[in-house]
């Protein structure tokens, strides 16, 4: 059948799903990716079409200095640049749909391809990054919470900002007028999908984030979607005598996130006494450290004592896979939720927020972490778990559901 994967997001929420998709083709299916442009090669390396998504929401990730905290003005200005993000990504859903799609698979950030789906006829299926469902479980991933506030408040606040007002209301509302849809908000839409037990396939393992009781029947644990390998990569002849020239090195790096400069970096490493990869900086000149561009996960994790990261989904999943203890430092929205999920596995120390992020502090969890035999020990029991999961079959599974005669 006709796939169409609807992505706006950076490109840890693009990478997931292009290799999803890549396997979803293995199978015989059509996949289209709409995405923002900047990840157009993301997607055709994966075999799939590709639909620009107008907008770019590369400037929206970039927090405040370390250690301080991002000021009001910031938020405000934050929030109405996301809410026209999200007019564009809604105009582009619209416009990718246009083009012929039997099933629709859609982010969290993307409700309104449920209204495209409703007004063109096409059955739409969550496939989600991350938990945002109201649970006893966990506290509401979008409010970057680092711990739970118990089963009460956490599913009370989840119910309370699952009708609460958020960007992408207006762009949803705005696509109901034009494909004359009766009006309904986003937070009743939700309702009622909620009651009627839509299904959300969740690119999470459940040996990460165990099933919480009180989901409805149709909200389900996938496991991990991996991004798309690249068996031919190859590290250039500087990295590869680097890693090969003493212990294993440290990975410190921070994704969409330009969260610490190289100096930071550089500081951090010298103060915890390691060798270090560091990604996403440049100009580095030190015997113990690097600086990387655009690495795969998969080959380089594997490689190194420990990942330094910002805790987003996919950085996380791959420190996981390659069963190597991780530091999290989160900033925003979901991270500070799965960097707890890390320190609850005991595959890595408590996280440090990023509003209280030292060089000294992110140090000592460095040392903590590569020289605790229990992280490692830890990490890869449930690297062990994650190799034996399918993620795809479920994924399969619900597409004969949704559209049995394709």
């Amino acid at each position: 059948m006709r796939v169409l994967m609807v992505t706006p997001g950076t490109r840890g929420d693009v990478a997931p799903m292009a290799g999803l998709a890549s396997r979803l083709r293995s199978h015989g299916h059509e996949v289209t990716i709409a995405a923002n442009n900047a990840h157009a090669s993301l997607v055709s390396g994966a075999g799939c079409g590709f639909s620009g998504l107008p907008g770019d929401m590369g400037h929206l990730v970039s927090p405040a200095e370390p250690g301080t905290r991002a000021a009001a003005a910031d938020l405000r200005r934050y929030m109405r640049e996301l809410g026209d993000y999200m007019e564009l990504a809604a105009q582009g859903t619209l416009a990718a749909a246009g083009k012929g799609t039997d099933v629709i698979l859609a982010n969290a950030v993307a409700p309104y391809a449920y209204d495209v789906g409703e007004a063109l006829g096409i059955p739409v299926l969550g496939a989600h990054l991350q938990p945002v469902q109201a649970s006893t479980a966990y506290p509401p991933v979008t409010l970057g919470l680092a711990r739970s506030l118990g089963p009460v408040a956490n599913r009370t606040l989840g119910a309370i900002l699952s009708r609460s007002k958020a960007p992408y209301d207006a762009p949803a509302a705005g696509l109901r007028r034009t494909l004359g849809l009766p009006p309904m908000s986003r937070a009743s839409a939700e309702h009622r999908r909620r009651k009627a037990n839509s299904p959300i396939l969740h690119g999470i393992s459940p040996a990460v984030l165990p099933r919480p009781r009180d989901w409805h029947p149709g909200l389900s644990l996938a496991g991990y979607w991996w991004p798309l390998a690249e068996p031919t990569w190859q590290p250039s002849a500087e990295l590869a005598g680097f890693l090969a020239d003493g212990p294993a090195p440290v990975y410190i790096g921070f994704g969409s996130t330009a969260a610490m400069d190289a100096d930071f970096m550089v500081d951090v490493a010298r103060r915890a006494g390691v060798r270090a990869v560091l990604q996403g900086v440049d100009g580095v000149s030190d015997s113990n450290v690097i600086s990387v561009g655009t690495i795969p996960h998969a080959w380089l994790f594997p490689r190194v004592s420990a990942v330094v990261h910002h805790a987003g989904a996919g950085t996380t999943a791959a420190g996981l896979r390659a069963g190597v203890p991780s530091v999290g430092v989160p900033v925003f929205t979901d991270q500070p939720f799965w960097a707890a999920r890390v320190a609850a596995l005991g595959a890595g120390p408590a996280p440090i927020p990023y509003k209280k992020l030292t060089p000294q502090r992110l140090a000592d969890s460095i040392k903590q972490a590569v020289e605790t035999d229990g992280f490692a020990r830890e990490a890869k029991h449930v690297a062990s778990l994650l190799a034996a999961e399918d993620s795809t079959a479920p994924v399969l599974d619900a597409l004969r559901t949704a559209v049995p005669h394709a």
